[in-house]
């Protein structure tokens, strides 16, 4: 819940439109010109993994008459002319013959045109990639879509506007499409399919000129998307990549190659020089552009990226395979007199339902900075790295492993506070509430440490814990050091894994993001970090019992007696391991995993408190479990699941309030569970003595004085 409320505030820094044009500027260009051009890519071949449904369901590739006798269009005309946009696996629509009055233009734009790969998607609804580049005028004269006013969220204007009514202006206005954003199921999807059937997804492209930076060129692409599917849920999403020329017009653009090319990634952009070796570049002139699933946000390479800004978008934006090469139109948008041909282009509104703060429908490439000044935008807006999240997991949650899940959490709450303020705010009440009722119901005091075989209340067992901690901070904090060189033991072995071993071919392949890989760095950092958590509570339980018998303890001491019973401990921890893991494979044994980790669970505390060998000390926590399941599950629960999320939610305030390296982050969020897995494992040695006296043990001895732990090694 923490977590959650804090990422409340991070979602709110997520995807905001870019700065706005001035608008007199953007409606000033309506000179006349010629007729637009729709002029299809060449073909474009690339190698690229999946695509089985988008191939599946092409079933229409719309050409012009003009373009009938341009090879390989003739199968694309004789097929069929319904179904979804088209979207094949190293494939693009031939070119159209129509020109526009400056050919020159034309062939800069057609020469530069992306090739586009989007997240696989092997069913509808499912996983990956659902919405694709759309023409914009299947959104014109359509019955399903609504043109509302600026003076109220719901004042309708008309059904179904055209492309000369929204052209106009309308300063505030909003287009709604069929569904509700902030609960969007999966009807965009299905309206999306159904709107675009027979039509190939499109890119906008334009040669524009900044008046301020006269011996350079801008070329323009631009891609518009039915619905956001981020975070930061909204109808609607413009996105555009951009390449500068040291040229003062097209004919000499098309002389020299770009100097510099930029991806829009939410309200920022992320610059690369041209041929830098993050791109990808089919047939020396196409550059290869990774959209983001959901957000659309655009990458040059494919991996999963971290955001926690504006201008990257505060989330996980995902580009990995496999993925699905689009066939894609381009047209051709006149410099001069782009209204003419494009009227909607004209259109000062909203793309998408009005709704509160980020989650409104953006407004058009028009209002943007980017569209009349496009070199002053690359200068000022433009960044050299996009932030990768780190690979594997190595010995706990780590801030990047949360900061997804955390943001996706906070954003989904936030929504609901939107939809039903009293709803959620009852909610939050309620478990506020609930949680003051649990602390009312147990004793807090007093938790006096000594002697540690009593009986205690769980709100005692807590503040004896704490206290014991405070008087041996040193002692406690040395055993939980463990996990630095355990955490670096794991970093090598993945690097080994991956950058140089069996791992590399795939990863060379599909990405250090896939499943496979994935699956074999998140097991070898699972048990790694379950072989650091079994160390620091084995030394912690010895270090409990030798302070209550009133020894001298050391750090290397509490090792030492660890050492000494490592294969009772080893046959322990595998045994729990295995049986939790096995349980876990199917829903229906998931809660047996539950109740046999609980009633197993002090076997360890067994071993090292009372030397038992593994089989007895496995009897003696069912033992002493017995009866008392209830209350131990709790307190555990509460003090592991604690443990476990302080590290998480510190490394992810810091990467909402620092720039600092992702994996220095991480490094930090590990340094904490030296501190707090220590305490876990002194509430786990409290409890245990405590079910151990509830369940008939002898009664605790008198009280002793307290014998100073020696100091650190």
């Amino acid at each position: 819940m923490v977590p959650a409320l804090l990422a409340l505030v991070a979602v709110a820094a997520t995807t905001m439109p870019a700065a706005l044009a001035p608008a007199d500027a953007a409606a000033a260009a309506t000179t006349a010109a010629g007729p637009p051009v729709a002029v299809m890519v060449d073909a474009i071949p690339a190698a690229t993994t999946g695509g089985a449904l988008a191939a599946a369901t092409l079933d229409a590739v719309p050409v012009t008459a003009a373009a009938s006798t341009t090879a390989g269009t003739d199968a694309a005309a004789a097929a069929a002319t319904s179904g979804p946009p088209a979207a094949v696996p190293g494939a693009s629509a031939p070119p159209s013959s129509v020109r526009t009055q400056e050919p020159e233009e034309d062939e800069l734009v057609q020469r530069y045109a992306p090739v586009v790969r989007v997240r696989e998607q092997l069913e509808p609804c499912g996983d990956g990639e659902p919405y694709l580049p759309v023409d914009v005028d299947v959104l014109m004269d359509n019955d399903g879509v609504a043109l509302r006013g600026p003076w109220t969220t719901n004042d309708l204007v008309g059904i179904a506007p055209s492309a000369d009514d929204i052209g106009a202006g309308l300063l505030d206005y909003h287009l709604d499409f069929p569904g509700d954003a902030l609960d969007p199921g999966c009807g965009y999807e299905q309206w999306a399919r159904t709107v675009s059937s027979g039509t190939v997804p499109t890119v906008y492209g334009r040669v524009v000129e900044d008046a301020a930076r006269p011996d350079q060129l801008a070329v323009q692409y631009w891609f518009f998307y039915i619905f956001n599917d981020f975070n930061n849920l909204h109808e609607g999403d413009w996105e555009m990549i951009q390449l500068v020329f040291d040229a003062p017009d097209a004919a000499a653009a098309l002389e020299v190659d770009p100097t510099s090319i930029g991806y829009s990634q939410h309200s920022g952009a992320e610059r690369a020089d041209w041929g830098d070796k993050k791109m990808e570049i089919v047939d020396g002139t196409h550059p290869v552009v990774y959209p983001a699933e959901g957000s659309h946000a655009n990458f040059f390479s494919p991996a999963l990226y971290l955001g926690a800004s504006s201008a990257t978008g505060v989330g996980c934006d995902d580009a990995t395979g496999p993925h699905t090469q689009l066939r894609t139109r381009t047209d051709v948008v006149p410099t001069a007199g782009y209204q003419d041909g494009y009227p909607w282009l004209g259109f000062r509104g909203r793309w998408g339902e009005r709704q509160e703060a980020f989650y409104n429908g953006p407004t058009g490439p028009n209002m943007k900075t980017q569209w009349t000044a496009p070199i002053r935008w690359s200068e000022d807006s433009w960044r050299d790295t996009s932030a990768t999240v780190p690979l594997g997991a190595s010995l706990t949650p780590t801030a990047t492993d949360a900061f997804c899940g955390v943001v996706e959490s906070g954003s989904n709450l936030l929504r609901q506070l939107i939809r039903n303020p009293p709803a959620v705010l009852v909610g939050l009440g309620v478990l506020v509430a609930l949680l003051a009722l649990i602390a009312s119901r147990t004793s807090w005091g007093p938790g006096d440490p000594y002697p540690v075989r009593q009986r205690r209340s769980w709100g005692r067992i807590i503040v004896a814990a704490k206290r014991m901690y405070t008087r041996h901070p040193l002692l406690f904090m040395g055993i939980g050091l463990v996990y630095v060189p355990v955490m670096l033991l794991a970093a090598g072995l993945q690097w080994l894994l991956v950058e140089a071993g069996e791992l590399t071919s795939l990863v060379d392949t599909d990405g250090d993001q896939n499943a496979a890989t994935v699956f074999v760095v998140v097991l070898l950092g699972g048990a790694i970090s379950l072989l650091a958590y079994f160390c620091v509570v084995a030394a912690t339980a010895q270090a409990l019992r030798d302070l209550d018998d009133g020894q001298p303890v050391t750090v290397l001491g509490a090792y030492r007696a660890v050492r000494a019973k490592l294969r009772p401990l080893a046959l322990v921890a595998v045994r729990l391991v295995l049986v939790v893991w096995a349980l876990l494979l199917f829903v229906f044994t998931a809660p047996l995993a539950l109740i046999y980790a609980v009633r197993n669970g002090f076997a360890v505390q067994a071993v090292m408190m009372e030397d038992r060998p593994a089989g007895a000390a496995f009897h003696r926590s069912r033992d002493v479990v017995r009866g008392q399941w209830w209350r131990a599950t709790a307190v555990a629960a509460l003090v592991v699941g604690l443990g476990a999320i302080t590290g998480p939610f510190v490394g992810v305030v810091l990467l909402l309030v620092s720039e600092g390296s992702f994996n220095v982050i991480n490094l930090i969020t590990a340094l904490v569970y030296v501190v707090t897995i220590p305490f876990v494992a002194l509430v786990l040695g409290y409890l245990y003595v405590d079910l151990s006296l509830r369940a008939g043990s002898p009664d605790a001895g008198e009280d002793r004085p307290e014998v100073p732990a020696g100091a650190l090694p």
